[in-house]
């Protein structure tokens, strides 16, 4: 299937987090429409096995490792998230600068940011919970394959967390 010649042939309406209604058929969205077989979900596995091998060796997922980040007592965490940083700011420029497409040819388009009070409200939960239990949601698979079983409460609180924040979001200040 060529992405090149998809066109919206009904209008469809989308409603976006601040609340606008745009049609889809004027309103270019960072979604592919190409369908796969499932086998082709086969190379995400790969490669999130292969990132939680680095997360382990890099000690990334390390609880002391996080806990001597938030004590400010080592550099090894914030040297990880700032290299991290660095390469997404750098990725995103050359995106820009030489408009490069994905893999299947689909434009990659950048949307603003509005900023909202209650992402510094966000900010402040995510980083009491990541000092709490010493895990991020990304790093909690690799330290529960690495055999820290006990982090799968951790996942289990982030499971409902989400949940309970996709009840109540509608009713939260924006």
């Amino acid at each position: 299937m060529n992405t090149t010649n998809f066109q919206v042939t009904t209008p469809q309406v989308e409603t976006n987090t601040d609340f606008e209604v745009r049609s889809l058929d004027t309103m270019c969205v960072n979604e592919s429409h190409l369908e796969h077989k499932w086998w082709h979900n086969l190379k995400y596995l790969v490669v999130g096995i292969a990132f939680g091998i680095v997360f382990v060796k890099a000690e990334i997922i390390s609880w002391f490792r996080i806990q001597e980040m938030f004590r400010l007592q080592s550099f090894h965490m914030f040297g990880v998230i700032g290299s991290a940083v660095m390469v997404g700011v750098i990725s995103v420029w050359l995106i820009r600068k030489f408009n490069i497409k994905t893999i299947y040819g689909e434009t990659i388009e950048f949307h603003p940011k509005t900023f909202n009070k209650g992402q510094v409200i966000g900010g402040l939960l995510f980083g009491f919970g990541w000092a709490i239990t010493g895990a991020c949601p990304g790093p909690l698979f690799a330290q529960i394959g690495s055999g820290g079983l006990v982090v799968a409460i951790t996942l289990l609180s982030a499971t409902a967390g989400t949940w309970v924040y996709g009840l109540v979001r509608e009713k939260l200040p924006h």
